[in-house]
């Protein structure tokens, strides 16, 4: 099988698990102020979880200027003096949630009018004020990878976006070091996307129109190749086919939508055929086919509790699967799919993998640094590593427990959600006006203006 940048879980640094006590307060027991943020803030007297090293009693982290500028035990950590001053007392900060696999923010992707459209571009549906975003920030998801959905064999181009309150989708994306929004390819296998003709009536149809969209794109590609710096000699310029090439280039990376243990080896056929990056989503047979995961160095972004009401292909979804892939060398994170799974809830799926054998470790890892390295982001998110963005969350106990709410959400450096305040915990807990658009923009306002 073709290696990818897959192949391995980076090392993290061994320490022992140290267990954390249940810390119930008042909701404002924070002291963290919603207004104009401070250029640097200093956490202290946390329980902290970097993810790149052992945990932290009684840490302090230090955030200057939206990145991380210091973490570590609170003795070993010199505050600046123009520092706002955070008392975490009885609370845990860990790294930003990384959701590899969501679809908030109204996303539409492809039509009915064929199964394979990769001119497709989901940012140009997103509603930027959809409720679904602020919902996610009290889930403590800082950064989300929204995709169109698995009716087609390839529903268009993904995005990759912080969840900051704006206005705008320009302000959401993530962009790379040249300026360009940073995004995948959202492909599908399995019962999702047959259906009458155009779409596939069967799954070896499916991969068939599959194998000759990419033929297309090689031939594309060298076309373009031979062409050099002669326009003349250029064929027509496809949308489609370009975004194929960037998937046969390896600039972006096919987030597959896959279930059944065969389905899953067809994508890793595919991927060994034209040497794509591929991360498997779902993966409900992964526990199943582990090995043959590995073996093709792809990643899985699992999902523990997975459609509603159930459909065939996933009747053998069972939690150990994190165990198993972890066992076997995979890299593996976790997804909420929002909606079907709620954002607000997205620990769950780790503590449900601990629950059934993957270690604590590797289940927090899988929250944060392993999306973080699906998404090509591992260099600036998914750990609390100095020189990093300021994306981490607050949290009430040990992030695994049922019992855990998030206190507070911040995106580079920024305050987005505050439990103490009535309007976040109306959206984190439910109730009148919480799944209402922020169109008016009053609440953000509100939040700017401190009150």
């Amino acid at each position: 099988m073709t290696s990818s940048l897959f192949l391995s879980i980076p090392a993290r640094a061994a320490g022992t698990v140290l267990a954390i006590g249940l810390w119930i307060g008042a909701p404002g027991a924070i002291s963290a102020q919603s207004g104009a943020a401070a250029e640097v803030h200093a956490f202290t007297g946390a329980h902290i979880i970097p993810i790149d090293g052992p945990e932290i009693e009684n840490g302090t982290l230090v955030i200057e200027n939206g990145r991380i500028r210091a973490v570590g035990v609170a003795d070993d950590v010199r505050i600046p003096r123009n520092a706002e001053l955070h008392d975490m007392a009885g609370r845990v900060i860990m790294p930003g949630l990384v959701d590899t696999h969501s679809h908030i923010g109204e996303v539409e992707g492809a039509d009915r009018s064929g199964p394979i459209q990769p001119d497709v571009r989901v940012m140009d549906s997103i509603n930027p004020r959809d409720a679904g975003i602020q919902k996610a920030q009290t889930g403590g998801v800082t950064t989300a990878n929204i995709m169109s959905g698995s009716g087609h064999l390839l529903s268009g181009q993904t995005i990759y976006v912080k969840l900051r309150d704006v206005d705008v989708i320009d302000d959401l994306m993530i962009r790379d070091a040249a300026g360009n929004w940073m995004g995948g390819i959202k492909m599908a296998n399995g019962t999702n996307p047959r259906g009458n003709a155009p779409f596939p009536g069967t799954r070896a149809k499916a991969a068939a129109l599959v194998r000759a969209e990419f033929i297309k794109a090689q031939e594309y590609r060298d076309k373009m190749d031979a062409a050099g710096d002669d326009a003349s000699k250029r064929p027509a310029r496809d949308l489609g086919l370009e975004a194929l090439v960037d998937v046969l280039e390896g600039r972006k990376v096919v987030h597959h939508h896959t279930h059944r243990h065969d389905d899953v080896l067809t994508v890793l056929r595919l991927s060994d055929e034209f040497g794509f990056r591929v991360v498997l989503h779902h993966v409900s047979d992964a526990w199943k086919v582990a090995d043959e995961i590995a073996a093709a160095g792809a990643a899985v972004s699992l999902i523990s509790v997975d459609s509603p009401g159930g459909k065939l292909e996933a009747r053998d979804n069972h939690f150990k699967s994190g165990g198993v892939l972890e066992k076997a060398g995979v890299l593996t994170g976790f997804h909420t799919d929002d909606g079907i799974t709620d954002s607000r809830f997205f620990t769950r799926q780790a503590a449900l993998a601990v629950r059934a054998g993957m270690s604590r470790e590797g289940a927090l890892y899988g929250l944060t640094m392993a999306g973080a390295i699906m998404l090509d982001l591992d260099e600036r998110i998914g750990s609390l590593t100095p020189g990093k963005d300021a994306d981490f969350i607050v949290m009430s106990g040990d992030p695994l427990s049922v019992y855990t709410h998030v206190a507070q959400t911040w995106v580079d450096g920024q305050l987005v959600f505050d439990r103490s305040r009535d309007e976040d915990r109306t959206v984190a807990t439910g109730g009148y006006g919480a799944s209402f658009d922020q169109a008016d923009f009053e609440h953000l306002l509100k939040r700017e203006a401190g009150q």
